[in-house]
């Protein structure tokens, strides 16, 4: 302690404070607090979300992870803007066991409504405190004190440093939950801010966990069969390890890796490996279509939503429909990679696991170490949005380190791998019926969807490939339906539409023969899409617009301006009459019901020829509540636009009885550039005040729905199942 002086005594135990306290012991404090935002409510105290140090330098910590949705722009805006500082002055610590808050996992739309929430707040309160400080300090009132780039202003000329106001005061203090947002100076809430992720990506700079390259660092490849469900054939592994160029073949049951100091050896190696071929131990797979197989299969029915009132008419028209959607992947255009480093018992993964807290328990669990063993960092990955093959990835990685101490290994899947063996968006189909009445005023509405879960991430062994492959293995992590009002296969299954007479149920189907779990807005897109067009089948039938015959059935004010201004800024009422190849579609939904409000029109060309669809045109509006980047809202809605596009027109994942069959880009098309829209425009509704809205996957469902509503006006045919294909569309029109 010799030299260390009351000002560096206090800033450093604040420091130390703030990563010995356990969350849990952090939660059981907050149970006695009023309720705080966000993940505030979870870890209540200032130090766990900022530091400042002794020289006056920033650092702000989150749980959440940076997926190329731009939250560390974000976030930096907000900590900047209550700290009325340049967001260069802060330092930006994103998901990492060992240093952040464990926010779960970065999914759901969640980032800016629990994380950029809490330190929106903690940020309020540390800016009090250091004007509070500065008034002691200069002996003036409170309101004599302006904060401005990391210096407090007094009445008379007088200044102090941040670090000197914080080295007099501790953050380890718990957050108040009514602390006032700044009201004056220079802001940066809602202004549009140079992404902070950009640059390196444009430029080729190091960006992803692909990109990592450590000192002594060997390079792995995990040895698997093309699929899930299948192994390769006994190989002569001996004889493998002794191959040029390869450090060692680590086996633990029917786990192996190789490991070599160059790249290309270990690929060498693997094909060699493979060449032996392969079989599949596991029952058959159903070669037909797995959305055919879905409404086969056991289910346990869940309920989703019931809204009660008078049954319709004897008179009412009934309307009823199908609609379908296939298996997915996510695609990744990175195959998934993990770096990891095992030092005296102690491990280390670099992983683009969305779920840095949650890996490291089930890391843990793999290896029988405690958790506080275990420290996992997130590193961005080339390609994500739901549970791909990162955490598998990550888990493989660490097996491999163990063997090599002291060595970090980058374990790098395969381009076939990654689209053999991650775990896929479910097939899922929806059955609407709904009854309407003479006044053309919905009476009754019913909501049948059946699908398999939609969330398998990891939180233990058995959730994890290696775990089934390790000696003994572990049990399987058993599925099970996510609740509402979040949902899963049932999301946004209940519409926001004032509807009475109305109910829903989920038909959660627990045995699925292909690996499932989360990809981007999980039952949302499909449900959405069923949704929206049965309304506009509806709508049709009482012989009113589909934009009116919405308004007609909100009452959300929030909800009808997102739908007027999308259909405002369109040009609805005076779009071009649909027929002969062109048409218009409009589709909307708030996502989950709790987040961001989006609505979508397209204008879409079909050549009839071909089949082939354009879209000329997207035109959104959305409302995220207080918008914190106006171009970063807009950025999240085009590429839901984009990625709902290439769902909703060219994706499936196809199957024989043995094992997938989309192995690479030219088994399973994504779209192109030329594919995407010829214009985009996005409107964003600003709610200054209002709390931050999740917004990543607002734009898909409804993306999904105008596109099928636009064909619909464009041909004249209804086309209930995705993907809507050219040869789809071309059967439809010969029938």
């Amino acid at each position: 302690m010799t030299g260390l002086g009351r000002r560096r005594f206090l800033t450093d135990g604040a420091l130390v404070m703030a990563f010995t306290i356990s969350g849990r012991a952090l939660a059981q404090e907050a149970m006695e607090l009023p309720p705080l935002a966000g993940d505030l409510q979870k870890y209540p105290f200032l130090d766990s979300w900022i530091r400042i140090d002794a020289d006056g330098r920033i650092t702000v910590f989150t749980g959440k992870a940076e997926l190329g949705q731009g939250l560390k722009t974000a976030l930096l805006q907000v900590a900047a803007d209550e700290l009325s500082v340049s967001p260069a002055a802060i330092d930006l610590v994103t998901a990492d066991t060992g240093r952040t808050p464990d926010e779960g996992v970065t999914a759901g739309s969640h980032s800016m409504q629990d994380s950029g929430m809490a330190i929106l707040n903690a940020a309020a309160n540390v800016r009090g405190l250091l004007t509070d400080t500065a008034a002691w300090r200069f002996a003036c009132a409170i309101d004599d004190v302006e904060l401005q780039d990391g210096l407090a202003y007094g009445p008379n000329g007088q200044t102090l440093g941040y670090g000197d106001l914080a080295a007099s005061l501790s953050l380890h203090a718990v957050a108040k939950p009514d602390a006032p947002r700044r009201s004056k100076g220079r802001r940066l809430i809602g202004e549009n801010v140079g992404r902070v992720d950009i640059p390196a990506k444009v430029s080729g700079g190091a960006s992803y966990v692909q990109d990592m390259r450590l000192p002594g660092m060997l390079h792995a490849r995990v040895v698997r069969g093309p699929s899930d469900g299948t192994r390769l054939k006994p190989a002569d592994f001996e004889q493998i390890a002794k191959m040029p160029g390869i450090d060692r073949v680590v086996r633990d049951g029917r786990f192996v890796a190789i490991l070599a100091a160059k790249e290309w050896d270990a690929v060498k190696a693997l094909r060699h490996v493979q060449a032996a071929g392969w079989e599949r131990p596991s029952p058959d797979l159903p070669a037909a279509d797995m959305r055919d197989a879905l409404q086969k299969l056991p289910a346990r029915d869940v309920p989703i939503f019931e809204y009660p009132g008078p049954p319709a008419p004897a008179g009412a028209t009934k309307v009823t429909a199908r609609y379908s959607r296939p298996l997915l992947m996510h695609g990744s255009i990175g195959p998934s990679c993990a770096v990891a480093r095992w030092d005296n018992d102690n491990l280390t993964v670099w992983t683009h696991s969305q779920g840095v807290g949650p890996l490291r328990k089930a890391l843990a669990d793999l290896l029988h170490l405690s958790p506080d063993k275990v420290r996992c960092i997130h590193v961005e990955g080339s390609g994500c949005y739901g549970h791909n093959g990162a955490d598998d990835v990550a888990a493989d990685a660490a097996l491999a380190a163990r063997a090599v101490p002291g060595r970090p290994v980058k374990l790098q899947w395969t381009r076939e791998q990654e689209h053999g063996w991650e775990p896929l968006g479910s097939a899922m189909v929806v059955e609407l019926r709904a009854a309407l009445g003479a006044d053309r005023r919905i009476k009754a509405w019913w909501h049948e969807v059946w699908s398999n879960a939609h969330n398998g991430r990891p939180v233990t062994a058995g959730g994890l490939l290696a775990g089934a492959e390790v000696e003994p293995p572990f049990p399987p992590q058993i599925p099970k339906p996510i609740p509402m009002p979040e949902g899963g296969g049932h999301r946004n299954a209940n519409p926001l539409y004032a509807l009475s007479n109305a109910a829903g149920i989920y038909h959660f189907v627990e045995s699925a023969p292909v690996r499932v779990s989360a990809l981007r807005s999980l039952g949302a897109h499909m449900n959405i899409f069923a949704i929206e067009s049965f309304v506009d089948e509806v709508a049709g039938t009482a012989g009113m617009d589909p934009v009116d015959f919405r308004l007609v059935h909100l009452q959300d004010e929030r909800a009808r301006a997102v739908v007027e201004m999308a259909a405002n800024r369109f040009g609805w009422a005076r779009r071009r009459k649909g027929g002969n190849g062109r048409g218009s579609g409009f589709g909307f939904a708030r996502y989950k019901n709790l987040g961001a409000y989006c609505a979508i029109a397209l204008e879409i060309t079909v050549d009839e020829r071909t089949g082939r669809i354009a879209v000329r045109r997207a035109v959104a509006a959305v409302d995220s509540g207080e918008a914190i980047s106006p171009d970063g809202i807009r950025n999240q809605v085009e590429g839901a636009i984009v990625q709902s596009l290439s769902w909703t027109t060219m994706e499936q994942v196809t199957l024989d009885t043995v094992h997938r069959t989309s192995f690479d880009w030219s088994a399973y098309p994504i779209l192109r550039f030329p594919g995407v829209p010829e214009s985009v425009e996005v409107h964003v509704i600003d709610r200054p005040g209002e709390p931050f809205l999740g917004t990543g996957e607002a734009g898909q469902g409804p993306t999904a729905a105008a596109l099928a509503n636009a064909v619909s006006d464009a041909i004249g045919l209804r086309l209930r199942d995705m993907p809507l294909t050219p040869a789809r569309i071309k059967a439809a029109l010969r029938s």
